[in-house]
């Protein structure tokens, strides 16, 4: 596959963060040093502040080290895709010893991840959201109800995330399927548990009103 991604830093940290989060989501790229020719068919060059004035292309995004790696390679996915905005997205959560969690932009997965707490995957969310403009983008998160522990999650989601973001809580019937129970499948199988509650009609959990909040 030909790179549509170029990484121009000689910064060592920077780099590393950026490529190892780009390998992560499967990003292919093509390292240069800041001030080489850039290819004809890359879209976009991921620079520093520093460097930035060294590349000559009409599409550059700098990482300043205050962003985390994950919201460049989320604008870098967007970019690919020719956009500017996404219409939906759909976070699928399969809560448990470990949570999986799946986000879906427009139909396409986007990021997954495991989280070992509500506290994580609170954190996790928030940081997906963080990068949303609602008035252009609709969100919902689903949750399966397989475990007790739902309850927990889905009412501090409820406290916790912007009244914008739709919840749902969906039955787990059926999306758990045997992997190996070593540690690495069993985090795949929470992954792909979690995609499939994303594909789900759930039940609609109502938002608690900001009037509420003392109840």
């Amino acid at each position: 596959m030909t790179a549509e991604v170029a990484v121009a830093t000689v910064q060592g940290k920077a780099y590393f963060l950026i490529v190892n989060k780009l390998k992560e989501r499967g990003i292919t790229f093509l390292s240069l040093v800041p001030g080489e020719t850039v290819p004809t068919d890359i879209k976009v060059v991921i620079t520093t502040e520093q460097e930035k004035h060294l590349i000559n292309h009409e599409k550059v995004l700098v990482y300043n080290g205050e962003t985390a790696p994950d919201a460049a390679a989320n604008e870098i996915r967007k970019i690919l895709q020719g956009k500017e905005a996404y219409e939906k997205i759909v976070i699928g959560i399969d809560p448990g010893e470990v949570f999986g969690l799946v986000v879906i932009a427009d139909g396409k997965v986007n990021e997954t991840a495991n989280c070992f707490s509500i506290h994580e995957a609170l954190a996790k969310v928030k940081g997906v959201l963080r990068e949303v403009d609602f008035s252009a983008t609709a969100v919902t998160i689903k949750v399966g109800n397989g475990v007790p522990t739902y309850k927990e999650l889905i009412e501090e989601f409820d406290h916790a995330l912007p009244e914008e973001v739709a919840l749902e809580v969906v039955s787990e019937a059926g999306t758990n399927r045997s992997l190996n129970r070593n540690k690495h499948r069993r985090g795949l199988r929470d992954i792909a548990s979690a995609t499939r509650i994303a594909g789900r009609a759930g039940h609609i959990y109502p938002r608690r009103k900001p009037d509420d909040s003392n109840d």
